[in-house]
């Protein structure tokens, strides 16, 4: 069973599952699902067409799925859809999709939102990623899985984040970060591998082989796009794999800065 305050309001309509905590002043749409052993803390606001899964935790004051910040908006039917195991803290601000971005915002699971977090339109996050206090993600961004943006730190809009990278705090970012990497600057620029992050998950012979490729993709002044080609051909590692078709692929660019080879 469900406990509901009695000062929340519940829209006919909404789909409550079991074991879900909704404190006093909290709104939830009509087009709402909320995930069983969901806890939802006073005053938060659901709104529009939001599926929040299993378990999340979501502190006071937490608006999700108020209509996207974009001017092109029309009051199309979109989605803000949200996994499980995430927390979600104070004032943190999720806008669902557009009709020019596929309709739909998309969350995994087991990510934490620290306080003041805005998810822009369009956005997608993997798992397992942390977005400290007052990040703030333009629309269209996406990021990978082990993903770490640190605080007050803006996001451009459309710039893909891989898996693994993290991104420091008080920086801007404009560009593409591949896997694995660290950016850090106003503007952001790669400062290296994010090896604190990959120590907690990824094998020694492998950080081995992200370092030797990080070397020859950056620092060895050769064109970006040609050592990624020639690596991916050559390379047996699939971390290597990885951070070479994201060069590959990118559309915004890399911020790395260039030297002579």
């Amino acid at each position: 069973m469900s406990l509901i305050s009695p000062h929340a309001i519940v829209e006919e309509g909404a789909i409550i599952a079991d074991d879900v905590e909704i404190g006093a002043f909290c709104f939830i749409s009509s087009k709402s699902k909320i995930g069983k052993g969901t806890k939802i803390a006073q005053g938060v606001c659901i709104y529009g067409n939001t599926t929040i899964g299993e378990y999340n935790t979501i502190f006071s004051h937490a608006v999700l799925g108020s209509i996207p910040q974009d001017l092109k908006y029309a009051g199309e039917e979109v989605e803000l859809i949200i996994g499980d195991y995430n927390t979600i803290r104070e004032f943190t601000l999720f806008n669902p999709g557009t009709a020019g971005g596929g309709g739909k915002t998309i969350v995994g699971s087991h990510n934490l939102f620290m306080g003041y977090v805005h998810l822009g339109h369009d956005v997608i996050i993997g798992d397992n990623c942390i977005l400290a206090n007052a990040a703030t993600l333009a629309g269209h961004v996406e990021m990978g899985n082990h993903a770490v943006i640190g605080g007050m730190t803006p996001i451009h809009q459309f710039v893909k984040i891989g898996d693994y990278a993290m991104v420091a705090g008080a920086s801007a970012l404009s560009q593409d970060v591949p896997p694995y990497c660290l950016v850090e600057g106003n503007r952001a620029v790669l400062r290296g591998l994010n090896l604190n992050g990959l120590r907690r998950h990824v094998a020694r012979e492998d950080i081995d082989a992200l370092r030797s490729a990080y070397r020859e993709l950056f620092e060895s002044g050769k064109p970006l796009q040609e050592v990624a080609i020639s690596l991916l051909e050559s390379t047996s590692s699939d971390y290597v794999k990885n951070i070479c078709t994201f060069i590959i692929n990118t559309k915004r660019g890399i911020p790395y800065e260039r030297t002579q080879g």
